[in-house]
């Protein structure tokens, strides 16, 4: 509605959204103090898992950027070895890069090969305690916005079609999904369209038609 040229109270938004704060106490205020002072050098990474339609798990890498929630690398494979990781990373953080910090958790994957490779380009790993999801915030609520969004609503065929459902999610998500944490704007920079006489609301399907872009289109 905003990138349409209407202008909708918070208030009004957030009666639909429901609200949990997650942790308390001194903990809460220090880590959110070290991602508020460091949120442009500050990248984060996770797996999340993916059924297809024969019951073969997949696993999808990302890698997303705190500041603009940009996902700077995505891609899946059955077999997540240490050198494919590696891999990934090698992509993620092109070398220099402004990424100083590393936000991950305890998995299993991300182990000593994984580790040293990180140190060697320069990026500093911030674990998460255990059972703390909500220290990788912003990773974890990208799983839930393409859980939600897209996995949740088509079940991938094979490795080579989660990928593709993947990608185009991604290019949704930074090119016409706006988010509260960046200013209600999206990733990619979006900007307001004002509505002149005579336009007419449009939809353009995004994802499949899972999703739709709204624009204001001129009568011919």
């Amino acid at each position: 509605m905003l990138k349409l040229g209407f202008k909708i109270s918070e208030r009004t938004v957030s009666r639909y959204l429901r609200r949990r704060r997650p942790g308390s106490g001194k903990a809460l205020q220090q880590w959110q103090t070290f991602l508020t002072n460091r949120r442009e050098a500050i990248a984060a990474m996770d797996f999340f898992t993916l059924p297809t339609v024969t019951f073969r798990l997949l696993y999808c890498f990302f890698v997303i950027d705190h500041a603009k929630r940009r996902v700077l690398h995505c891609n899946v494979t059955p077999h997540p070895t240490a050198e494919w990781v590696c891999q990934q990373l090698q992509e993620a953080f092109p070398n220099p890069s402004r990424h100083r910090y590393a936000i991950l958790d305890r998995d299993s994957k991300f182990n000593p090969e994984v580790v040293k490779f990180l140190e060697s380009s320069g990026i500093e790993l911030v674990r998460t305690s255990i059972r703390s999801p909500w220290q990788n915030g912003v990773a974890e609520r990208w799983v839930g916005s393409v859980r939600r969004e897209c996995f949740d609503h088509v079940i991938a065929l094979n490795e080579t079609h989660a990928l593709r459902i993947a990608r185009e999610y991604v290019a949704y998500y930074h090119q016409d999904r706006t988010h509260l944490g960046i200013g209600k704007d999206t990733p990619g920079g979006r900007p307001v369209e004002l509505k002149l006489d005579g336009a007419v609301l449009e939809a353009l399907p995004r994802v499949g038609g899972i999703h739709h872009r709204y624009r204001w289109k001129n009568a011919a």
